[in-house]
């Protein structure tokens, strides 16, 4: 894999976890590379999308773990047996 390649991967991926000091370094690691400013904003949407994507799924994920603590709570009140052994 070429750099210009690497470098816009280490962008998207940086602004999928919202890393400043990790955009402030790859961007201009982008262009000295090769990469031009639209390739580099192309990897920052990318990121986003990705990052989009893992935060619907993470919303998803903390209803179902808010609904089982809620159940778990509930059998408990009601001497149902729980836990995690």
């Amino acid at each position: 894999m070429d750099t210009k390649t690497k470098s816009l991967i280490a962008v998207g991926a940086a602004a999928a976890v919202n890393c400043r000091p990790c955009l402030e370094y790859h961007v201009p690691q982008c262009i000295k590379a090769g990469a031009s400013e639209d390739d580099v904003r192309e990897a920052i949407e990318t990121g986003f999308r990705v990052n989009r994507g893992a935060h619907a799924k993470t919303q998803d994920y903390v209803e179902d773990v808010i609904a089982y603590a809620k159940q778990d709570i509930d059998d408990r009140e009601t001497g149902a047996q729980t836990g995690c052994c």
